[in-house]
């Protein structure tokens, strides 16, 4: 029986793609939790393999006919351990936030005592927000950075673990911009009997690259998304040390997911490969280049960067020394209707609500793909200034988006197509 859009195509979800396609090719992309991945991880996402239920591990499946894709994730599985150099790794989480969900479960009990960046301070829903489940399952205790030169406040951490002897101690972020290095977590860690857990959501990439410090010698888990710096589909993906091989698993499956996403792990695979490469460490490099260069950029446009600056992929805008009245919700509507595309973001100790916020996020992976360079860095700074500053002008927004669209056809995104 042919299938029904073999003779009547859905031209309305193909129109949408194709308004979708055009989008991210004539704008800048500056999310800094998304990226470009390649042909070859969406062939992989887009194949058969979608098809195949495979509830369980390679070599112990609840369904037969999983002889291809048992091969297909034990390669992610060793690719992701060579890459990292872990002891074990567990490719199926479907998110980030289902490997964090999968990482606890693994390591401790509900109601255990955790320290996680508080969210409104750089660290991510699932660091125990109150309205995450992460923050209703365990008692989570937020430490944050400090007031003046707004780093993580180690002396805080060091004090607050002696005091409440948290059973884990979680670091990592989503809109934390300097380095975060393990060891200090880790001796932490130690004195009070913690597991350290390390969320490299955003960093995995980097350290893939060799530009970011490996927290796999020092964490007992580490968790990450395999689609923002990493540059692959999207997903999440756990390492761990050996000791903690077996109960990671039995998180995994069957304590949080059913059957894994198979076609999702093949994408995996590949990008694992395309990490391996020399290229992906000049990429990793250029990506933190280009974020330096785009944050002196905007400082001389007149925002402030939280922090002063960044040492990785994003960086955070403070919009009020800009302009007072600007909000970073209306900058992510006005740049939006510019041709850029970034978040609001809350600043550390945000007078204003996380639904408003008083600045932006601003990533670099996307248009680093798309082989930009610190020149272009400038540009952009100078196409959201001039956005920002004529917002209620909407002929200079108009031009704006002319000279950002001009500028992404000199870097094309897929030069071949998809």
């Amino acid at each position: 029986m042919p299938f029904p859009s073999d003779t009547d195509p859905d031209l309305e979800v193909e129109r949408l793609i194709a308004d979708e396609y055009a989008r991210q090719t004539t704008g800048l992309q500056l999310i800094a939790s998304e990226n470009f991945t390649s042909p070859a991880v969406m062939r992989a996402t887009g194949s058969v393999l979608t098809n195949k239920y495979s509830e369980g591990y390679p070599g112990k499946r609840y369904y037969g006919g999983n002889k291809v894709v048992d091969s297909i994730e034990s390669l992610a599985i060793e690719r992701i351990k060579a890459l990292f150099g872990a002891d074990h790794a567990n490719v199926q989480p479907h998110s980030g936030a289902n490997a964090n969900m999968c990482a606890y479960q693994a390591l401790i009990d509900q109601g255990d005592t955790v320290l996680g960046l508080s969210l409104d301070h750089g660290g991510h829903l699932t660091h125990g927000s109150p309205v995450n489940a992460s923050g209703k399952l365990y008692n989570f205790i937020p430490y944050k950075v400090k007031p003046g030169d707004e780093r993580i406040d180690m002396d805080q951490v060091r004090d607050l673990a002696h005091e409440h002897k948290p059973r884990l101690i979680v670091t990592g972020t989503t809109s934390y911009p300097r380095r975060i290095d393990p060891e200090p977590f880790k001796v932490i860690a130690d004195e009070v009997g913690a597991y350290f857990l390390y969320d490299a959501a955003h960093l995995a990439g980097l350290i893939a690259g060799g530009v970011y410090p490996n927290p796999v010698p020092y964490a007992d888990v580490v968790t990450f998304t395999t689609h923002k710096t990493l540059r692959g589909p999207r997903g999440g993906c756990i390492l761990s040390k050996a000791e903690h091989a077996a109960a990671i698993d039995k998180s995994v499956f069957p304590g949080w997911q059913g059957g894994p996403l198979e076609n999702a792990i093949a994408g995996k695979a590949i990008a694992f490969r395309e990490a391996q490469s020399p290229q992906f460490r000049e990429y990793a490099k250029q990506i933190v280049d280009n974020a330096s260069a785009l944050a002196n950029a905007l400082a001389n446009e007149g925002f402030r960067l939280v922090s002063g600056g960044t040492d990785c992929h994003l960086m955070v805008v403070d919009l009020r020394p800009f302009d007072a009245d600007l909000t970073g919700k209306e900058a992510q509507l006005v740049l939006d209707e510019a041709g850029i595309t970034l978040n609001k973001n809350t600043v550390p100790d945000d007078p204003r609500s996380p639904f408003v916020t008083s600045g932006v996020r601003v990533g670099t992976p996307s248009v680093t793909t798309q082989g930009m360079k610190e020149p272009e860095m400038v540009e952009i700074a100078r196409f959201m200034a001039r956005a920002l500053r004529g917002r209620a002008d909407a002929g200079e927004l108009a031009k704006v988006r002319a000279d950002v669209a001009a500028l992404c056809a000199k870097f094309p995104a897929y030069p071949q197509g998809v």
